[in-house]
Order: C-alpha cells, then structure tokens, then sequence
C-alpha cells in the first residue's frame, strides 16, 4: 500500500502557519497546557462528557499515554468502546493522534464498537501492543451522562498502578500533543483495510472473534439442545448497549434461541436513557419479569461495556458472590475448565462463599483489592482459572477483563448438562457449602470532602472496634486491608475497613470509584448461615441487625446521612 509521509510543523492553535510539501501529510505539534484532574481510577479515567469535550482535554490525556508507553510507536493498537455518545469523535481524535504518533497499524471495531472482553481478547489476538478502550462502563451516557477511556496493555489486562501512575504523572506536565491534520476519508462503518498517513487501519467484525472464542470454551451443543426443547424459555437484557449484537449473534443465531430473546438489544448512544447497570436497582423492570408465576425459567443482562453480568432464576436473582461460587464448585461440568482449576480468586468486598468451594476443592483462593487489574498478575501467573467481584463482574483466563455473556453461557451449560433450574443448583450448593447472605447498601455523597472525612474518621477508630457490642452483635475482629500481592511482591494498602462479628458476619466500608460526581460510600454486609431450615429467609430480614451495627459504628447520622441511595 502506497502510503503518503508525515511532515511536522508545531502551531500554538489548530490553524496551519506552514504548508506542507505536496504529497504529504500534515501532523500538528500543539501547544498545551495540563489539566489537574486527569488521574485514571482502577478502569481509566472517567468523567462527564462536557469534561471531555473541552479543547485539548482528551487530546492531552491521550497523548500522556502515547509519551510515556514508547513502545506503541511503530506497533499495532486495537480501538473500539461502547458506542456511548462521543465514542465516534474520540476515535477520530485517537487515529490522528496515533497516526502522528508513529503507530504503524491500528484495528478498530466496526462502527466504533468493541465490548470491553471483546477488546481485552482481541488485543493479544492481533499482536497489539496495547488497546483503547472507551467506556464509561455502566455509567449513563448522552450528551449529559459520561464517557471514559482506559489504556490496556498487551496482554489484553488493564494498566497496571505503576503505569497509570507514569500517565498521570505525565499528563501534570505535558506541554504538547501530536496530531494529523485529519482523518478525512476514514470510514470506521466499512469493513476491510484503509489508511491514515503510513498507518494502516482494519476495521473488524467486533464480534466474530469474541464469540468464536467462547464457543471453544462451552459446550454449545449441549445448550442447543437446551434451548431447542421448547419448555425452556429465556431472556437476555443487552440494556441498550454494546452487548446486543453479541448476545444476538451468540444467543439467537449460534444456540438458536427464538427472536426476541435479547430484549434492548440495539446499542443506543444514551442507553435509550437509562442506566446502563445490570443489577435489582438500575434493571427493576427486568428483574420484574421473572418475579410471576409464569416468568422465564433464565436471565441473563449485561451492562454498557459488556463486562458486567446478572443472572436470573424464577422468582429469584443470583447474587455474585453466589455465583462465582456455583460456577468454582461445577467447573468440571464445561469444556473449558474440565481438567479442574488452579485457583480462585474474589475482591475483598465479594462475599466469602467461594472460599468454601476453594477449600474442598483444595486449591489456593485469593483475596485481592477492588478492581480488576489486580486479578490480571494471578491470571498471567496461571495461578487461578476464575475470579469475581461483588459489583456483577466474573471471568477466567481465558480474558484479562470481566466478561458479562460469559458468566450467562457458563451457568447455561451448567443448566444443560445438570438438568437443574437456577434455584435447585443454588439449594443444592448451599445445602453442601452454607450460604452467605449479602448486600451492599450504597450512599451517594454529593460532598467528596465529607465521604473522606467519615472514611478517615473510622480509620482511626479501626483498630479499637474489637470487642465492641452494638445491638446484641460483638465484634471480634477489624482492620484495614493491606494486599501483599504474591506474584511480584507489590505492597496495597488503605483498599477498605473490616468488620467481623462473633456470629460469623462481616461489614466493609469503602469509597467507590467508578463515578464522576461525588462519592458513593458502600457498606457491604455478610451473614453466613450453615443452618439449612434458615437459608431460604430474605438477605434484608438477616442482614438487618448486621445493618444496624454498621450505620452506629460508622456513625452516620453525625454525617445528616441515613437512608441509602440503593441496596442491592
């Protein structure tokens, strides 16, 4: 392919001073100033789209990346997203930038589309040194919502904290920011090769690959025959994002589920309006169909990205902890797993269920901070199959991401080849294992300054809890979790406040993250119960004494705070 040259002029604004020398290409060297507030969280950096769309805000982050990851000149990137508002604008601002930033070829999905496993699988698949992602995961979207970008390294994981770390540190002093004139004539709707400048660009089928892939995994035939029996009904909520073409073409086409299956299954750049979050809260109406007496026998929803997963039985919702649990426990029953697992891991906050499955199975179970990355240098390690996290997120090694129709087909060949309905696997699991009740009651904080002080307040307080009785409950234990990981020795400290009981529960506090307004404190409780009569009581009539004890310790209403935004 005959590619036209580079040739470089710096400008302090989008205007030409200069013109290049005929047959080449124009690339920008623009003059910048840094913003403050561009530090990445555990999945890139988030914030409202009005925040983005300011001159030089995404210009200067991304080009943060490309100063301080060299290696991705003259190499090969994978770019795809959501389809969110402003997933269109930043991937012509990042093909210019990566043009002019000496990348040699870059794969896009078609349409600008890439759920986030999708990606996370496509990255080593192509050789690339790395992927953009962009994605505000299950944050609303539209020109109001949010919108995101995260780096991901070659072997499809998220950046590590040292590197984010380089990348923020980068962005507090860049001064300037490379980018081609234009990306006129780059059509991301038409499938095959074209070009920008020396930079070769393929756009893909986003969807082939991912789901070739977990073909290898399940056992298809098996499901087929499932779905093709005419007494099992399912239904999917793609929720108006990324996975609606996936789950059609997995779901509808592959295992032959009737149209209609996947219910909001086009992509909508503002998610039809809603919240693009598969959980009680945020999916009600879903949740909703399988409460009567004639619902579906499973569901299955992901959220805006694709990485996050719920699943549905009549009249009952699988919480992750549970889930993850059931999956280590029938490991053996899939394709992919048959010859057993290495080992498990769950975030700290994820309820303790698939510690007990990890201890009859006699493999390792990890511990690990909240956020994903920190699964990915066990995963490389080999040292566990599957890994979970209480905020609907699932996976193995065959990604280094979360993957939300995973979880669904995984428990779909469970359902196959036990010939069990969701709810006879979970009494069955907890008749062998006990059962962890668990929630997480979330309070939106609109003042960051107060979320933080009422954190470091009970900080403080952490270590003089032991003993302490509030209404009938007595602490045993609590601290603050340090992770000591044991692949490279890496130090984590300060990543959430524990509480545990006499009676076998468990509180946590902590801050989350993900969203790009305020803070949300999260209170996570956990009761086990091995008394089988017991086990099918409602999580909020067992937890509700645990509750009590964590709004007193917290102290919350000398905060003014005491209802919670959602309890899921």
């Amino acid at each position: 392919m005959n590619m036209p040259a580079l040739y470089h002029t710096q400008v302090s604004t989008q205007t030409w001073q200069t013109a290049p020398p005929e047959g080449m290409m124009k690339v920008l060297t623009t003059i910048t100033r840094p913003f403050n507030d561009q530090k990445p969280g555990t999945a890139g950096l988030r914030k409202p789209v009005a925040v983005f769309r300011q001159p030089h805000y995404l210009e200067n982050f991304i080009q943060s990346i490309f100063d301080t990851c060299p290696a991705l000149s003259n190499a090969a990137l994978v770019i795809g997203g959501d389809g969110r508002f402003y997933n269109r604008e930043a991937i012509a601002i990042l093909l210019r930038m990566a043009a002019a930033n000496g990348v040699k070829r870059v794969v896009v999905g078609r349409g600008g589309l890439l759920s986030t496993p999708a990606a996370s699988l496509m990255i080593p698949h192509v050789a690339a040194a790395g992927g953009f992602i962009l994605t505000a995961s299950h944050n609303p979207g539209g020109p109001e919502g949010d919108f995101g970008i995260k780096f991901n390294i070659a072997n499809g994981g998220q950046a590590s904290e040292t590197l984010t770390n380089a990348i923020y540190q980068r962005s507090l002093n860049i001064d300037r920011y490379l980018i081609l004139d234009t990306a006129a004539g780059i059509d991301i709707d038409a499938p095959g090769r074209q070009a920008l400048a020396a930079m070769s660009i393929d756009i893909v089928d986003p969807v082939a690959h991912y789901a070739d892939t977990l073909e290898r995994l399940f056992d298809f035939e098996r499901i087929r025959t499932l779905v093709a029996n005419g007494k099992f009904r399912m239904r999917f909520d793609a929720l108006h994002a990324v996975t609606g073409p996936y789950a059609e073409e997995i779901l509808e086409h592959r295992l032959g589920a009737p149209p209609g299956t996947v219910l909001h299954g086009i992509p909508r750049q503002d998610f039809a309006g809603q919240h693009p979050d598969p959980n009680p809260h945020d999916a009600a109406g879903f949740v909703r169909l399988f409460m009567g007496a004639d619902s579906p026998d499973f569901g299955g929803a992901s959220d805006g990205d694709g990485d996050r997963n719920m699943i549905l039985g009549r009249g009952h919702m699988v919480s992750p902890g549970d889930s993850l649990a059931v999956l280590a426990a029938s490991a053996r029953h899939v394709p992919g797993y048959r010859d057993g697992l290495t080992g498990v891991a769950r975030s700290m906050p994820t309820s303790q269920a698939v510690d007990r499955v990890a201890g009859k199975l006699g493999v390792p179970c990890y511990e690990t901070p909240s956020g994903w990355r920190f699964f990915c240098n066990l995963l490389d390690a080999g040292m566990i199959s599957l890994c979970g996290e209480e905020s609907f997120g699932t996976s193995s090694n065959h990604a280094r991401e979360k993957d939300g129709l995973w979880a669904v087909l995984f428990w779909l060949n469970l359902i196959a080849v036990r010939g069990e309905t969701v709810d006879e696997i979970l009494l069955q699991h907890w008749r062998e294992y006990g059962r962890d009740f668990f929630q997480r009651h979330d309070f939106f904080i609109a003042d960051t300054e107060l979320s933080e002080q009422l954190m470091s307040r009970l900080a403080n307080s952490i270590n003089t809890l032991a003993g302490k009785q509030t209404g009938g409950l007595t602490v045993r234990t609590a601290d603050s979790f340090t992770y000591r990981d044991p692949v490279d020795g890496s130090i984590s400290r300060n990543q959430g406040l524990r509480v545990f009981t006499e009676n076998g529960g468990r509180i946590v506090y902590r801050l989350s993250g993900t969203g790009t307004r305020g803070a949300t404190l999260r209170i996570y409780l956990e009761q086990y119960e091995t008394d089988q009569s017991r086990q099918q009581q409602t999580p909020a009539s067992v937890l509700a004494p645990l509750a009590r004890m964590a709004y007193t310790l917290a102290r919350l209403e000398n905060f003014g705070i005491s209802t919670p935004t959602s309890i899921i």
